[in-house]
């Protein structure tokens, strides 16, 4: 393992394999000549996002280590994990177009024949040690072994819980190829992913992959492993497209404008999976809000109801304030509201978008009750004045 120096003793210590490794040599001087890269980091659309949570680390503290916090954080029971079989996903999609989540980010779409694993993250825990750090609130629900042959499989960039070193030291095994955002290569090849195994892209770059086409575009966020956050990797949204169908997947990302110029662009999409769990009003350019996500997916779709939306990155790890099946609950409310398709499949349950896909609210069954905030009457305690809209960013109230 490579080693870095400690500030305090000036030792050389291990660096544990799972901090990645960084970008250098004609890696680092293509990042350099990247239009995204300034002031010696990459630059998110429409300006600076605060990476760091803002306001009060006490106010934080005090939210998030609360004991009905914590409560509301998990789920009251085992989460119904659908009993997916080789068989089902050896089964071509009667459409053409089928999509399997499998928690948090991580989906397995096949389309026109293909087969593309989007950030798959199969470890016990997103965090670079075995014995710390969020754990799965549910066990994967296929074996990775057990998913077949994989065309493709597309990183939106380098947090754990969406570049996860176990499982891309698996797939290197097998030949698979990657789709990743700029600089993140550095990691896969450190982990024994082969160079001519990458396809490396910045925002606004295409490469063809068994008659796909993958486009790296824009997202709202920021990148890091280590102990050093350089900012020296992207972070990405994917658009997939097929001969018949086209996807899209946000990656991590903060409401921009810029969803609306990728719509234009690549859309519409038959399905589009797009994060909106792990919100808070103490990070809000980082991630979106269920309200957000809805307004994202729409963008993309040209402004109405369109497609599919497939709602990810919540269900499966502990990672912010609000209560754990709040993302599922307020995205079916607001969806209904404006009559936007959505679909709720339980981890590891495919589904064609153009067929029958499962609506079910499924986490009532081991959930608390989640608040409807913007519900209540005019003048009810605590909602007096406040504006839906405000409900919905607040994420935690």
């Amino acid at each position: 393992m490579a080693g870095f120096r400690s500030p305090s003793s000036g030792l050389r210590t291990p660096r544990p394999a799972a901090f990645g490794a960084d970008p250098t040599g004609e890696r680092m001087a293509r990042i350099r000549r990247s239009p995204h890269f300034r002031d010696g980091v990459f630059q998110n659309p429409g300006g600076t996002a605060r990476t760091r949570p803002s306001g009060s680390a006490r106010e934080f503290a005090k939210i998030y280590f609360d004991r009905e916090s914590r409560l509301r954080r998990a789920p009251r029971g085992p989460i119904p994990v659908h009993a997916t079989t080789l068989a089902d996903l050896a089964r071509p999609p009667a459409t053409g177009l089928r999509l399997t989540w499998m928690g948090h980010s991580s989906v397995l779409a096949e389309i026109d024949g293909r087969r593309v694993l989007f950030d798959p993250v199969w470890g016990e825990r997103c965090s670079p040690f075995p014995f710390a750090g969020p754990k799965r609130l549910h066990p994967a629900p296929v074996p990775l072994a057990a998913l077949g042959p994989v065309d493709v499989v597309v990183i939106s960039h380098d947090h754990y819980d969406h570049l996860d070193m176990p499982t891309i030291k698996a797939l290197a095994g097998t030949d698979t190829l990657f789709a990743v955002p700029l600089g993140v290569g550095a990691h896969l090849e450190h982990w024994g992913v082969p160079a001519d195994r990458l396809r490396e892209l910045d925002w606004h770059e295409s490469t063809r992959v068994a008659g796909l086409t993958l486009t790296a575009t824009p997202a709202r966020h920021f990148c890091g492993r280590g102990l050093r956050n350089t900012q020296h990797t992207l972070w990405a949204s994917w658009v997939v497209a097929g001969e018949e169908h086209r996807v899209y997947h946000s990656g991590d990302t903060g409401y921009f404008d810029g969803f609306r110029d990728i719509g234009a662009a690549h859309g519409p999409f038959d399905a589009t999976m797009i994060q909106l769990g792990a919100y808070s009003r103490f990070w809000p350019d980082i991630h979106m809000t269920p309200a957000e996500g809805l307004r994202a997916h729409l963008d993309l779709q040209g402004g109405a109801p369109a497609g599919v939306l497939l709602p990810i990155h919540w269900g499966t790890f502990n990672l912010a304030p609000h209560a754990w099946a709040e993302p599922g609950e307020w995205t079916k409310d607001a969806a209904g509201e404006v009559g936007q398709a959505v679909a709720f499949p339980r981890p590891g349950e495919p589904f064609e978008p153009a067929g029958m896909f499962p609506v079910e609210a499924w986490w009532r069954a081991v959930s608390g009750p989640i608040e409807h905030p913007w519900r209540r009457p005019r003048g009810a305690e605590g909602v007096a004045g406040t504006s839906r809209g405000d409900l919905d960013l607040a994420g935690e109230r």
